[in-house]
């Protein structure tokens, strides 16, 4: 994963969520150089969006760590995916964690979101980790372009999501808790091409920092992680096959990161012993774009 320039072969998705088991190559969600040390055991994690691109190495990795994990998808479109991630969770599992389980919802609608978080709390008793994670992008050419039923479903699963997932999801976290929020580079940057996604991405932002001050004194920390570039399925799902053969080249390092690059940040931030000192922050792994708050 060294900064080599490397690009990534042409390829195109025909329709969101993107599918991790058609990308050429497949995203990098593990690291064998990666030593776990029990820094999550006994922990309850559930991550939005875990089947597939950052999520699944957020599952990988909080397993990895000792974390009993559950996480969302999107049935009927990325079932192969989340089989798939499910039993890469059992394998690396710790013996003393309880097997993963994966829950199908459309995280636009509170009542689904209730659904999600019902389902956890009866398999595992209670929520210790929340990851919104899950997200939805789309190229445009102009503001114009984007109608109220594009920009409704944008925020549904972008932001409205977060909010629904973190209410319900409370009720069952105590304190020492936390909640991670993926928002993304473009929050601090733009990006005139996926004009409504970045919106979202800078509405998580401020919803990490608000949210932050609301549970401090409950004990409950939240952060966000805020990739830059990153190889998962939602790139070739939103780009044409010239973006994607380029995709990445414009930061320092060149080329796009890998989920296995961005996933410790989750670890990090999840773990009381390293970051217990930290709420309302944000990590930016983006292959070395300066950015500022």
């Amino acid at each position: 994963m060294a900064s080599d320039g490397r690009k990534m072969p042409p390829q195109k998705q025909e329709a969101q969520p993107g599918k991790e088991h058609a990308m050429d190559p497949n995203p990098q969600f593990s690291n064998p150089d990666y030593m776990p040390s029990n820094k999550l055991q006994g922990k309850v994690a559930l991550v939005t969006g875990g089947d597939s691109g950052i999520g699944r190495s957020v599952c990988h990795y909080f397993a990895q760590e000792g974390a009993t994990v559950a996480f969302t998808y999107v049935k009927g479109q990325e079932d192969k995916d989340a089989r798939e991630t499910l039993e890469m969770i059992k394998q690396v599992k710790t013996s003393d964690a309880k097997d993963p389980i994966a829950v199908a919802a459309d995280l636009g609608f509170d009542e689904n979101c209730k659904r999600v978080v019902e389902e956890v709390v009866k398999a595992y008793n209670r929520i210790d980790i929340l990851v919104n994670n899950a997200a939805e992008q789309y190229k445009t050419g102009s503001v114009q372009d984007i109608d109220e039923a594009r920009i409704e479903r944008v925020f549904r699963t972008n932001i409205f999501a977060y909010f629904f997932m973190a209410r319900h999801a409370l009720k069952h976290m105590k304190e020492g808790s936390n909640i991670i929020c993926t928002t993304s580079v473009v929050a601090y940057k733009g990006n005139p091409k996926l004009l409504d996604y970045t919106a979202t991405k800078g509405a998580i932002v401020a919803f990490v920092r608000g949210l932050a001050l609301e549970l401090v004194n409950k004990g409950i920390r939240v952060n966000g992680v805020a990739p830059g570039p990153i190889w998962t399925p939602l790139i070739p799902a939103s780009f044409d096959e010239e973006e994607t053969a380029k995709f990445g080249s414009e930061v320092p390092m060149q080329r796009p990161g890998q989920p296995c690059e961005v996933a410790p940040a989750y670890v990090f931030l999840a773990s009381n012993a390293f970051s217990s000192y930290i709420t309302g922050q944000v990590i930016h792994p983006n292959g070395g774009v300066i950015v500022n708050s």
